[in-house]
């Protein structure tokens, strides 16, 4: 776990939490299947009973990134490291019969590659990692997201 951290003020005057790691997450849904941040907070606080979507962007197939929870807010997005991070969810990541698959659009790595240099502009201590990088039952994101991150800092 990173030993950098960043604390920063929100528009509204009251402080930042601290903000070392960015996690990135896929929906586990089909290609064909575009929902968004409406979706996904449906099922998170109707089937799981949270009190909101656990992440706090979504990134649909056409590139639009949604916001979920206030990035303020802790997340709900991995069990024991939410305290400290921000969650992002890619829609997509599964196929035929039920596996996982990279099939995220162009749209969608444009959009996630600015969204995290944004991020980490912001809180220049954070690491990028996946959510398999916490919980190895896990396979999402569906990719390597630390070698990922590496490349997109070169």
């Amino acid at each position: 776990m990173p030993v950098g951290s960043c604390v920063f003020n929100t528009t509204d005057g009251h402080d930042m939490r601290e903000i070392n790691t960015i996690i990135l997450h896929c929906a586990y849904t089909f290609p064909e299947m575009d929902i968004g941040a409406a979706e996904i907070r449906r099922w998170h606080v109707q089937d799981n009973r949270w009190n909101d979507i656990g992440y706090h962007y979504v990134i649909r197939r056409d590139g639009t990134v949604e916001t979920g929870r206030p990035i303020e807010v802790v997340g709900a997005h991995v069990a024991g490291h939410n305290q400290h991070s921000i969650g992002i969810c890619l829609v997509g990541g599964k196929a035929e019969p039920g596996r996982q698959n990279t099939n995220f659009t162009a749209e969608q790595w444009v959009a996630l590659s600015d969204l995290v240099k944004s991020l980490l502009e912001q809180f220049p201590s954070a690491t990028v990692a996946g959510h398999n990088n916490f919980d190895r039952s896990k396979s999402c994101p569906t990719f390597d997201a630390k070698a990922w991150a590496e490349n997109l800092l070169k």
